[in-house]
């Protein structure tokens, strides 16, 4: 389903990045490059696509996405080892602090910001600058034009609603959501589509680790319809399908993945 090379951040773990990268493996694309801040989880996310999908080439890289320099030296590793970048998944993130805006200190609003926005921003721009840069990948479906890439830039709910005690979080991923269909806007001449994906309450280490998150996070769960929370799988499967031929008509897109919660 997928020729190409595929770029994800935030891949260590087992949260939203690792799902998306063994989605991929799974979906037979076998150039992929990941990185995530912790090169110990990163590591496991690399030896799971390895022991199941042998003939994937893997690239890997710890680092942090708010360096532009990392930012700019992984996206050139990639296009090193690989040749392009077809499509890239930003999804590293953090959670913030429970504090409302005048209790919350000033470097815990530039941390949540820096990694959730500035570090989307960052790699997104490398991305941009390297898709307008390469030949367009053929489609498999002719009567769909290829294109040059395709990204999916990791936003959430909370980039459509907000809650209490979330300004910063909140904020930035509101950011993410401005800034995916400015780009769509500015690089659809260039063929690459940009959209971004809003999942809802999804059991990943962010969540689930932390008593007091997972305690802070239910009443979310019992608000949304569905009434549980999602897997990361559940939202691998929704970026795939953006970045897929199927979502060729795609453009600058929010999509919402979170049991209707945001319908209510």
């Amino acid at each position: 389903m997928f020729s190409g090379v595929a770029v994800i951040t935030g891949a260590g773990g087992t949260g939203i990045g690792a799902a998306t990268a063994k989605a991929f493996a799974t979906a037979g694309c076998e150039r992929i490059a990941i990185t995530d801040l912790n090169n110990e989880t990163l590591q496991c996310t690399a030896e799971a696509i390895s022991s199941t999908h042998p003939k994937t080439q893997l690239l890997v890289r710890a680092g942090n996405v708010a360096d532009d320099h990392f930012a700019d030296s992984f996206i050139d590793a990639v296009v090193q080892q690989f040749g392009r970048v077809d499509y890239a998944v930003n999804c590293a993130g953090v959670l913030g602090k429970p504090l409302r805006s005048v209790e919350t200190p000033l470097e815990e609003f530039d941390r949540v910001n820096n990694i959730n926005y500035r570090g989307c921003w960052l790699c997104s721009r490398a991305e941009l600058r390297q898709m307008a840069s390469q030949s367009e990948l053929p489609s498999h479906d002719p009567s769909r034009p290829g294109q040059r890439g395709s990204i999916v830039n990791v936003s959430s709910q909370l980039g459509i609603v907000s809650r209490p005690g979330a300004p910063a979080y909140c904020a930035s991923k509101s950011a993410i959501i401005g800034m995916t269909r400015a780009d769509a806007i500015d690089y659809s001449k260039d063929g690459i589509r940009v959209n971004c994906i809003c999942p809802g309450v999804i059991e990943t280490p962010l969540v689930m680790e932390k008593p007091e998150v997972r305690a802070a996070i239910s009443p979310a769960v019992e608000i949304a319809p569905m009434k549980r929370m999602g897997k990361p799988a559940e939202v691998a499967d929704a970026i795939l399908f953006l970045c897929s031929t199927q979502a060729s008509f795609v453009q600058g897109h929010a999509m919402v993945v979170d049991g209707g919660y945001i319908t209510v």
